[in-house]
Formats: C-alpha cells, structure tokens, sequence
C-alpha cells in the first residue's frame, strides 16, 4: 500500500465535502433553519400588534371598567406590567421557557440573552431571527400577567403587584409556556394549544380567581355602585385589543402564509359571534343589551377561540365564537354569584372559562390538514376528524395547567402576604388608589 500525498488527501477531503453538500440531507439541513424576509416582516409586524394589546389596548379596556378614583391606578398595573416582564423575560425568563427539550423546564443557554446574535435562529421559530422570537414571546408574557391583576382591581397594593408579577411570572408562567411550547412534556403528549389557551388564558384565569379569594371583596361589593366610569374607553380598548388579537393568533403561526391567514379569519369571527352571543342573551334576560355585554362577548370570543384558531376552519370560529359567548355569560353570571368571589372584571368568567372552553373544544372541532407537518403528514385531528383521544389529552392539558397554576398562585400570594400587605386599607380603598398609591388624580 502506498502512501497517499499530502496533496490527494486534501483533494479527496474536499471531494467528500462537495459529495455531502450536494446530498439531499445537507440541502434538507441547510434549508431548515433560515431566515426568510416575509415571515421576518409579518412576525415583526406580529409583535407590536401584540404588544399593543397590553399598552394602550388592556390599560384602556380595564381602565374603562373601575371607578374614576382608581383608573390611573388600573393604567399604571398593565404599564408596569409590561416594563418589568420585558427586563425579566430578557434576563431568565426567555431561556428558561424555550430553550433545551427537557420535559418540565429549559436550560439557562440564553441567560441574559447570551450568544443571541444578528444571525441565530431558534429551533422553534426557523424562519426568522431569534430576538424576533424571544421579543414575540415576550409580549404574550407581559398581557398573561397584566390580565390577572383585573381580577383584584380597586384594593391590590401597586407594591405587592410588582412582586407578584417576579413570581408569578418565573414560577407559573415560565415552566408551563415551557410545558406546552417549549418542547415539554404537555406539547409532546400531544396537546393543542396555537396560540394560548392554556398557557395565557386559562392561566390568567385561575390566578385571578384565586387571587380574588386570598385578596377577598371589594369594600361595598354588593351594597355600593361600583359600575365602571368610562364604558367608552373600554370600547376603545376592546377595539385595540380585536386587532392586537390578529397578530396575537395570526402571529402564533410564526410565518407569512395560509394558517396565519385561516387564524386571523377564524378569530375575527368567533369575536363576532361571541359579541352577538352575549348580547342576545343579555337582551333576552335583562330586557336590553348593554355596550358592557357587547364589548365582553367579543373578548370572551377572542380568548375562547385562541388555542383552536390554528386548527379549525371559518364555520367552526363562529361555532366556537356562539358557544364562548353563552358560556362565558354564565359563568360572569350564575356561576360567579354561585361562588360568590369578586372578580372586579372577569378575568376569570371570560379568560379562565373561555380558556377551558377553547381548550376543550379545540380537541373536537380540530381538523388534522391544518396541523399537518413533514413529522405527521396526516396532524392531528379531533373528536369530529375521528380521534376521539385528542379530547382527553386536552383535558390533561387543561388539569395540569389549573393545579400548577392554583397552587403555585396561592403559595406566591401568602408569601408576598407575609413581606407586605396586600391589599390597601379600608381608608385608602374609599380614597382611592390613584391618589394612595402613585399620588395623582384625574380631574
């Protein structure tokens, strides 16, 4: 045997590396992870549709709905929501949701964002860059912990509201976004969530009806007229947050395309019927159908219609939309006088039923075409595509996510209970939190 010159062994190296380049497994390998400028562009686009959801579009629907004396107060909740998930989201809270495969929680890979740069891509978002994904994600982060402080508006102290949202957000938010996106153990049982049924609504919903009860009922609940000040604010509010909803759904396809498209339809639609739901009911009812009823069925259709919206078609989004508005309007109703908690603005009747609602649902109504991938060609159906176990496995879904959530919750709250109050006194709550907490008024 001869032994081969320096320069054979280069020239063949070099043939082998041409070899494998020209393979379809390399050109499959090459194409899988890059960056395309239309997705780039909508997803960009997504993002401040989303974020836009929470300021001004949440600030003003919430704000609309409490007392003059504490709207600033409402504001300023969702306004530090937003300021202080997005620094923390940066700093952990990304890396630990949606980096790594293990089943429960990430890895710290992306700890204070390191070695994200202009070129990186996620595995779970491969056709745009990762800051994209990781700012994406950040706002469904920041409007899931500005939702929950709805429920305990007009006595929460600003103060304990910032260390709930620390907490709250690593220690619920963080591991179940993880759980269901993030390559954990409930996106690998097959669980269908699109855009956020579990992890943001039903979420949100839970922990503002366990915050509702640890904080306990407004001063003057059921005696004193605690109507809202300014419906029509909420009306703006429930406009901005309609359309924030297209990229919040139309976004979670993380690309320019038909399923985005077929998202934003079916969303839109079932805001609609909900809208249309709950009004009818209310008129039936109560003899007149009331702006307050309106603007709650179209956010009841919205939330409900959330973690189905990537896998039903337009006739299922009015189905879901009518059975959301009935649903939800008894829950904000009977249920909620059955119970007797004070949910100041129904974060749990609309979001927390209307996210156990479209949970459930989305295991009936969804059609396997929609969810198909090169992994499963034929995606996953539910109980009318003829699998009828997609229904249980969004029922185990929906369990997990309301014990972690329930208990963790309750935990975090007797914890920042024992640093500090709660909840404002009674003389501050008659003054009013605008004034007691941030030292301002609106005239």
């Amino acid at each position: 045997m001869t032994k081969a010159s320096p320069r054979r062994l280069a020239f063949s190296f070099m043939a082998a590396i041409a070899s494998f380049a020209s393979s379809p497994a390399f050109a499959q390998a090459g194409t899988a992870a890059k960056i395309d400028a239309a997705d780039t562009a909508w997803m960009l686009a997504a993002t401040g549709l989303v974020l836009m959801m929470t300021i001004p579009g949440l600030a003003l629907f919430y704000a609309g709905m409490v007392r003059k004396k504490n709207m600033l107060a409402t504001m300023a909740q969702s306004l530090a929501a937003t300021m202080l998930v997005s620094v923390l989201w940066a700093l952990i809270g990304y890396t630990l949701a949606f980096t790594g495969e293990g089943p429960y929680i990430g890895t710290l890979e992306r700890l204070l964002l390191t070695g994200m740069n202009l070129d990186t891509i996620s595995p779970l978002a491969k056709t745009i860059p990762e800051s994209l994904f990781m700012i994406y994600q950040m706002t469904f982060a920041i409007i899931t912990v500005a939702l929950v402080a709805g429920a305990v508006a007009d006595r929460l102290r600003f103060s304990a509201f910032l260390l709930f949202c620390t907490g709250w957000l690593i220690f619920v938010y963080v591991p179940i976004s993880h759980w269901v996106w993030g390559g954990g153990f409930l996106g690998a049982a097959g669980l269908l969530d699109f855009a956020g049924g579990t992890v943001v609504h039903l979420n949100a919903g839970v922990a503002g009806l366990v915050a509702a009860y640890v904080l306990g009922t407004r001063r003057g609940y059921g005696s004193e007229n605690l109507a809202p000040h300014d419906l029509s604010l909420a009306v703006i509010g429930t406009g901005l947050l309609w359309v924030g909803w297209f990229g919040f759904n139309g976004g979670s396809a993380l690309a320019a395309g038909s399923r985005g498209s077929m998202a934003i339809v079916v969303t839109h639609l079932a805001a609609s019927a909900g809208a249309l739901t709950w009004m009818a009911l209310e008129w039936w009812t109560r003899g007149k159908p009331s702006v307050l009823g309106m603007i709650s069925g179209a956010v009841a259709g919205l939330g409900t219609i959330t973690p189905a919206s990537g896998f039903v078609l337009p006739m299922h989004g009015i189905m879901i939309g009518i059975i959301a508005g009935a649903v939800c309007y008894w829950a904000c109703t009977w249920l909620k006088s059955k119970l007797g908690y004070d949910d100041s603005l129904d974060v749990f009747g609309v979001h927390g039923i209307g996210g156990f609602t479209g949970t459930l649902l989305t295991g009936v109504f969804a059609v396997g075409a929609l969810s198909a991938s090169p992994e499963m060609p034929g995606g996953s159906p539910g109980l009318l595509g003829g699998n009828p176990g997609q229904v249980l496995i969004q029922l185990y879904g929906i369990g997990v996510t309301i014990v972690w959530c329930g208990v963790v919750t309750f935990v975090l709250l007797k914890l920042i209970g024992a640093l500090t109050p709660l909840r404002v006194s009674v003389e501050d709550e008659r003054q009013g939190l605008d004034v007691t907490q941030h030292g301002e008024a609106l005239q």
